[in-house]
């Protein structure tokens, strides 16, 4: 999908003191026709977040719509699953329109684009900890020799490259880390990003799924096959280029799916790629709340997404309650999918499995 297609901003939301910044600036300029509207706070922005009308207007919202902040908490979180650190966003919410995107039930609907401003107070955060973590003990699942710290929780670093130098900046400052790594899933191709010299010290994770099954819920991303054929570009840019085989949704003819992707990949990436690749498997976590949501919008995902019979409510961290696939079956499902991947491609390592 270009650019063009994927955003296209005519209305900014923006805090008061966005304009105070120069990042802030840089946006607003880039934009000059768009039109502006003040808020306290780009948390909650009622015409934005759990309207229940944006439902009709999901897609256009996301193209046209952007939302600018100043990031408040910039503390880490420890991880210890994909990265061993979660470091503050520099953005919430996305362009794009995953059926299965946890970040609109926690937000409220569509979810726009949110960028922070103050990402070079975002950076001196990563580094003053970084700073103090001295040298990885000993290898990990995570990494063999850095401290991995995720940039992308809450949206598609990839898609707000679009926009603005956030991430540019991000992969300088891991250029000079060198105890630490940035790294991000995305779901786009954006070649903008082979020019930022990240030296090693960034990972980005393509997001890969069957590609009919894809068509269906990764609503406004990149197709498959780009995103597979942008792994050896990204590698010899000087990136890590990891995948994350996620979500991992249960159907009639899963495994035979999941062959041809294992195959495509394996058939399309050089022996430099593989000789690096790891990955991540996520199956899926679904939710009530944004399976109503679903409804008013893509109805058709759900038909995959929502499955009772073969899921159960298990109540998340965040308190909320979440359908996954049923304890037993899943470890049964989780082991037949692992045991595919190493038939097909016995060289990609299994960094994460959930």
């Amino acid at each position: 999908m270009a650019p063009r297609d994927l955003i296209d901003i005519d209305r900014i939301f923006h805090e008061p003191a966005v304009a105070d910044f120069p990042r802030g600036r840089e946006i607003l300029a880039r934009y000059p026709n768009a039109e502006r509207i003040e808020v306290p706070s780009h948390w909650n922005i009622p015409e934005l977040h759990g309207n229940e009308g944006s439902v009709e207007d999901w897609v256009r919202i996301k193209r046209s719509t952007l939302v600018l902040g100043v990031k408040k908490g910039l503390a880490m979180r420890p991880n210890g699953r994909s990265a061993h650190f979660i470091a503050p966003s520099t953005s919430n919410g996305c362009a794009m329109s995953c059926s299965y995107c946890y970040v609109p039930r926690r937000k409220g609907f569509s979810n726009p684009i949110s960028l922070f401003v103050n990402v070079e107070a975002v950076c001196a955060a990563i580094a003053r900890h970084a700073g103090k973590q001295g040298a990885l003990p000993e290898p990990d699942q995570i990494d063999p020799e850095a401290w991995v710290y995720d940039l992308g929780e809450n949206g598609d670093l990839s898609v707000d490259a679009m926009i603005c130098d956030n991430v540019r900046d991000l992969v300088a400052l891991f250029r000079g880390l060198p105890n630490a790594k940035g790294s991000f899933a995305t779901k786009a191709v954006n070649r903008d990003l082979l020019a930022y010299d990240p030296q090693g010290r960034t990972r980005i994770r393509f997001s890969l799924m069957p590609a009919r099954i894809a068509r269906i819920v990764d609503v406004r991303t990149a197709p498959i096959p780009e995103r597979i054929a942008a792994i050896d570009d990204f590698l010899r840019a000087g990136y890590e280029v990891h995948v994350n085989f996620s979500p991992v949704i249960l159907y009639e003819g899963w495994e035979a799916d999941w062959a041809a992707l294992f195959d495509a990949i394996d058939g399309t990436i050089s022996e430099a790629a593989k000789a690096q690749l790891a990955c991540e498997i996520i199956m899926l976590t679904h939710n009530a709340g944004l399976h109503a949501v679903n409804l008013g919008w893509h109805p058709k995902a759900e038909d995959l997404l929502w499955r009772p019979d073969i899921q159960e409510s298990k109540r998340s961290e965040g308190g909320g309650e979440n359908l996954r696939y049923r304890t037993g079956w899943k470890g049964k499902w989780l082991a037949r999918f692992r045991a595919l991947l190493a038939e097909r491609m016995p060289y990609c390592r299994v960094r994460y499995a959930f």
